[in-house]
């Protein structure tokens, strides 16, 4: 796993090298074996910086120290001096935590005549069939990594060639017949890759943070991914919290020339089903023989390599298909707490036993507060989601004996796993025999008659159902996972960032992706838009992140777009079999999981904040919170404190809204102050 940077001056003037360095070291955690750099048409390292020159490699915003200024150059490269190097408009940064071909695979990588360059961050899984394929239309290699086969596939079949690629990836790739730059990023989202088009000149990076690095001034904030923010607890692409910086989406290409940017979609998932004419057992074996192919091709590795393991279904098959392809034992690492009702160790220990482990755990507590400000600045935008402390902890402790590790991400979305969706079909299927008229006037009206009851579960909330059958169907699902109310969220926005959104609301990007979903009912449309949405800006930036950040490489079989694809191709009902998530996955994997785990209630990787910000966080969280550089700029005060003291006196479990609100606070103290 790596990370890239770059920028291109689309009017010819010459990139700063000291800006690049600058840049691409920021990104020091994602790739802290290697670092690389193109300009001008040859590889460049710096070396023996000067006073002078470290000075202008510092970060301006303060927020990161950077490493040595001199490391080693590229044996037998002679790098040039810097005079001879900032001719160039077009540059290409690279930081590497070697995978594969630990001795050659350095980048940014060329092909023979070095009118080809890349820099890439993830894996392209199938790129020993398709170095085969390419060796046998004359190409010749020089290394035994997946980026080399990027280059050649490119030249053999153009941007086409993504469609090729089996894998994670975010890549940039500059072709300097056409002078054209390609960036690409995979189709679920699991790479990240950021990019900021001010003028003629395009940044670009696998983290915000470097191209803040080049602006050097904060760039103005987004009110309305802020607005999403307060909604989703994380910003959706193509959003970032900045107004003058975006994300590629998943999935999306950018062609850049001299003169346009062209963005585009290079895929999209489809639920039209396609299977059904097998039976429900073939399905089933179909299923897990894809499954064991994304495990095996995601064990190629020159590195120790290892799993995540919560206990649960997803990450118990990942772990028990490791263990029928590998030779040695499978090592596992888990997370556990002091709250029973939170803590999977117990459970995690036994799976690991079954499959005769090596396993590894590690105690969450509240004595994390300190990682809070860690997380803030690997984040780079608000960032909500409190199981990011707990992935940021396994990670920490697996990369002590792995440096790559499977994860079970992406059974719930693939399989309908969530409670939610289960509530969500029932409150559709009587939706669709009552009118609109019906709907809005009389069940919006009876749901005002009955008490606001957060702190028990959905479907004992008699009003929340009623309002919810009201909605309509995209409109039903936003308002039962929003982490804050739209009432919530209105008040508590200051007056001029009410003013700033001039009526914008979050929930039409739900109702656009529920209107232009590939499918024909409910379940999937909502499937669509949790893959859309939710997986990569939530649950893969959220891992991405925390391994990230202790250089680990996560790799997610079930994510496979090969998977993705097919699991989206069942008929729903497959999957959520009358109140029972995940029918058809757990079928498949009768074969290698014992009852035990298959039949286990779900219970998710929860984190007990509610309790933290009455107890061993009250005071840490109290200052944060009320005082903190977010609530003063951005949000009403006299609100939030309301909130507070709501939570303190068990009146209401505010602990989500006091979380986002406390993640934004502490993004704003590492970035605006």
């Amino acid at each position: 796993m790596c990370g890239i940077a770059g920028i291109w001056h689309r009017d010819g003037s010459p990139v700063d090298a000291h800006l690049l360095v600058r840049m691409t070291r920021t990104l020091t955690h994602r790739g802290p074996d290697d670092e690389g750099y193109y300009l001008h048409g040859s590889l460049w390292s710096p070396t023996q910086s000067t006073s002078r020159e470290a000075a202008a490699c510092a970060f301006p915003l303060g927020h990161a120290s950077l490493p040595d200024l001199n490391p080693s150059p590229f044996p037998g490269l002679g790098p040039p001096r810097l005079r001879d190097v900032t001719r160039s408009s077009i540059a290409l940064g690279h930081r590497r935590l070697s995978i594969i071909d630990l001795d050659a695979g350095r980048q940014p990588l060329a092909n023979e005549d070095g009118t080809v360059w890349v820099a890439f961050n993830g894996e392209i899984y199938n790129f020993q069939n398709l170095r085969t394929e390419l060796v046998g239309q004359g190409h010749v290699f020089r290394t035994r990594t997946d980026t080399e086969v990027i280059v050649h596939a490119y030249e053999e079949w153009g941007t086409d060639a993504v469609q090729r690629f089996r894998g994670m990836f975010a890549i940039a790739l500059w072709d300097e017949r056409k002078e054209r730059l390609w960036l690409v990023r995979d189709r679920m989202g699991k790479k990240p890759l950021y990019y900021a088009q001010l003028g003629a000149t395009i940044y670009f990076a696998s983290e915000i943070k470097a191209i803040l690095a080049a602006l050097g001034d904060t760039p103005p904030l987004d009110e309305t991914a802020l607005s999403d923010y307060l909604s989703l607890q994380y910003i959706p692409a193509p959003k970032t919290i900045y107004r003058n910086i975006r994300k590629l989406p998943p999935g999306h290409e950018a062609l850049v020339s001299a003169s346009s940017m062209t963005l585009r979609a290079y895929w999209d998932l489809s639920f039209e089903p396609s299977v059904s004419d097998h039976s429900e057992k073939e399905v089933a074996d179909a299923l897990y023989d894809l499954l064991q192919e994304a495990v095996r091709l995601r064990l190629v590795s020159d590195v120790p390599l290892g799993a995540f393991l919560s206990g649960g279904v997803d990450s118990s098959a990942v772990v028990a298909l490791m263990a029928a392809s590998s030779q040695e034992p499978v090592i596992t690492n888990t997370i556990a707490f002091d709250s029973k009702h939170y803590d999977e160790g117990p459970v995690a220990r036994q799976v690991a036993r079954h499959f005769h482990a090596d396993h590894h755990e590690f105690q969450v507590t509240p004595q994390c507060w300190p990682m809070i400000d860690t997380l803030a600045w690997h984040y780079d935008e608000p960032f909500a989601d409190p199981s990011a402390v707990p992935t940021y902890y396994v990670s920490k402790m697996a990369r002590r004996v792995v440096t790559v590790a499977l994860s079970g991400d992406g059974g719930d979305e693939n399989f309908a796993g969530y409670s939610r969706y289960r509530f969500d079909v029932v409150e559709n299927q009587v939706r669709r025999w009552l009118p609109g008229i019906v709907r809005r006037r009389v069940l919006g009206a009876l749901a005002g008659l009955f008490p606001h009851r957060p702190n028990v579960p959905r479907f004992l909330r008699a009003g929340t159902v009623l309002s919810n059958m009201a909605r309509d169907p995209a409109d039903a699902y936003f308002t039962s996972i929003s982490g804050m109310p739209a009432a919530d969220k209105q008040g508590l926005l200051n007056g001029s960032c009410r003013h700033a959104l001039q009526g914008y609301s979050t929930v039409e990007l739900f109702r656009e992706l529920y209107r232009k979903a590939p499918a024909q009912d409910h379940l999937s449309r909502l499937q669509y838009i949790d893959i859309k949405t939710y997986l990569p800006e939530d649950i893969l930036t959220k891992v991405d992140r925390a391994s990230m950040a202790v250089s680990l490489e996560v790799r997610c079989p079930i994510l496979d777009h090969v998977v993705v694809e097919f699991a989206a191709r069942i008929p729903w009902h497959w999957k959520l079999n009358g109140l029972r998530g995940k029918h058809i996955f757990k079928k498949a994997l009768r074969r290698c999981l014992p009852a035990a785990v298959l039949d286990r209630s779900k219970k998710g990787f929860a984190v007990p904040v509610g309790a933290w910000f009455r107890g061993e966080l009250k005071e840490h969280a109290r200052s944060w919170i009320l005082k903190g550089e977010g609530t003063r700029g951005f949000l009403d005060g006299n609100r939030v404190a309301a909130m507070w003291n709501e939570h303190q006196e068990s009146r209401r479990d505010r602990s989500m809204e006091l979380w986002t609100i406390l993640m934004f606070n502490a993004w704003a103290k590492r970035f605006l102050a």
